[in-house]
């Protein structure tokens, strides 16, 4: 991944936000995410886009290009940040290629500051914050608001997802998405011919690092097949 560099693309959005980006009370992000709820997605990235300019950033797992085909779409040079862990499926890494490749965005890839090790075997919640949470609190410093791909149907623990939040960081927090459903993304997918991880087709409906990650059987959950075997469902980047 280290060949992996950002698309040559000017950013198209303001340089600054709007005056009032960094004053929104969370009733004011209450009031947006009601009056968003049934928005198209790219209307909602178009409003983030709109609203903070340079300080907005999208972080994207590499799953598909769904997220990324609705943005920039709108917002043509947004950036968009891949946490390389270090423990990424090589069929990730094509991905996160292909998708820098197809796409108008400026791709930043952060990675952990410590080298690989076999904490993931003993504490995998000390591993997920050392090689997701942490990196990507980086990417984030100096921004006022994020992306994310989030769906309300993806877990039990993200079925309230609203369309936009005040995360644990303070930052604003887009969810484009939150209200899809798997067919809708499939759908898309396939009327926009967008690039899909192939792991995807091998039976890995939820995919992280591969010590970590096992395809999933006929009728079991989605994300069955993350951190098989512990009580843990989140890596701790949405908590």
């Amino acid at each position: 991944m280290t060949d992996l560099a950002p698309s040559p693309v000017v950013l198209d959005l303001p340089r600054r936000p709007a005056p009032d980006a960094a004053r929104l009370t969370d009733a004011d992000l209450v009031r947006l995410a009601d009056e968003m709820e049934c928005a198209p997605a790219a209307d909602v990235v178009a409003w983030a886009a709109e609203t903070f300019g340079s300080s907005l950033t999208l972080a994207a797992s590499m799953t598909d290009g769904v997220l990324i085909d609705v943005a920039s779409s709108v917002a043509p040079g947004i950036e968009v940040v891949f946490v390389d862990t270090q423990y990424h499926f090589q069929e990730t890494l094509g991905t996160a290629e292909a998708i820098a490749e197809r796409y108008p965005i400026r791709l930043r890839v952060v990675w952990p500051t410590t080298r690989p090790d076999d904490l993931w075997r003993t504490d995998p919640d000390a591993c997920c914050n050392a090689r997701k949470v942490l990196p990507m609190a980086r990417a984030l410093q100096g921004r006022l608001a994020w992306v994310s791909g989030l769906r309300r149907v993806d877990a039990p623990a993200r079925a309230e997802t609203p369309i936009i939040q005040r995360d644990a960081r303070g930052l604003v927090k887009v969810n484009p998405l939150a209200r899809w459903t798997d067919d809708d993304v499939e759908a898309y997918i396939a009327e926009h011919d967008v690039p899909v991880n192939p792991l995807i087709s091998q039976g890995y409906p939820s995919i992280g690092c591969y010590p970590c990650t096992r395809a999933v059987a006929a009728g079991e959950d989605p994300r069955a097949g993350r951190w098989d075997g512990t009580d843990k469902t989140e890596c701790g980047l949405h908590l």
